[in-house]
């Protein structure tokens, strides 16, 4: 569904300030996987994303989807078939624009420029009825009145209108309060299970990392030091992945936000 292979990613070589994001990565995704991806800061996770989105093209490697290579394809090409939340709920949403503005601009129903329908808005409140959050109620109220947790639980209904072939969630409940957290990955687990979206999900908390979905990958220096999935991963517990991290990667993680959450 996913593969990427063999690819690389250096930001201004040649100069002081030369970095290597990625390096020489390679990953494969069969269709209907939930992977959540655990590393320090650093470690290349949102590089892996951007280079997935096509936000920049990869120094070496190609990336394929759906058994097409688009590791040329623009972003915006992409995006029609690759959904993706940010850490920051202010970001996936226009707050000037209404509740139902937004949602028809990300189910294609048109929004400011296009009128939105009865049939639109009964499917709008319906989805918006699955959140538990009374927004189904708030069709025309501005996106930017919001709480964080709202607008989150709001922009993954977006990100999933039009079901994606691959969710691409970056730390989506890091800025949430701890019970708006909690809502928002039910929410995801819900709404992944029910149209089987193949997903990646970037956690800083181990304990999700293990609770969610089927497979975990643990990242360090742009590379890839653990891949687990099946009745291994079903029985483990936050110390075996902290020992297995320091195994692959012959060191510790020393990550105190992780290590705390």
């Amino acid at each position: 569904m996913l593969e990427l292979r063999g690819i690389s990613k250096t930001f201004h070589p040649g100069t002081p300030n030369a970095k290597t994001a990625i390096v020489n990565l390679s990953l494969t995704l069969e269709a209907g996987d939930f992977v959540t991806i655990i590393g320090s800061n650093g470690a290349g996770k949102s590089t892996l994303f951007n280079a997935i989105c096509g936000d920049f093209f990869t120094d070496q490697g190609s990336i394929f989807l759906d058994g097409e290579d688009i590791t040329f394809q623009p972003s915006h090409v992409r995006s029609k078939r690759i959904g993706r939340l940010y850490q920051d709920p202010m970001r996936g949403s226009a707050p000037n624009m209404t509740i139902e503005e937004n949602l028809a601009l990300a189910a294609g129903s048109g929004g400011l420029f296009s009128r939105i329908t009865r049939g639109d808005r009964e499917r709008f409140r319906q989805r918006l009825s699955l959140l538990g959050m009374g927004l189904e109620d708030r069709l025309r109220q501005s996106v930017g009145l919001l709480s964080g947790g709202q607008r989150q639980a709001l922009t993954l209904l977006m990100a999933t209108m039009n079901p994606p072939r691959l969710l691409l969630l970056d730390e989506h409940t890091a800025a949430l309060d701890p019970a708006a957290a909690e809502k928002v990955l039910d929410l995801t687990r819900r709404i992944v299970d029910q149209h089987h979206i193949t997903t990646m999900m970037v956690t800083h908390n181990l304990q999700n990392a293990l609770d969610m979905g089927n497979r975990t990958l643990m990242m360090d220096a742009g590379g890839i030091v653990l891949d687990v999935g099946g009745a291994e991963r079903q029985g483990m517990k936050v110390p075996d992945l902290l020992e297995r991290f320091r195994a692959g990667a012959g060191k510790s993680l020393d990550n105190d936000r992780i290590l705390l959450s």
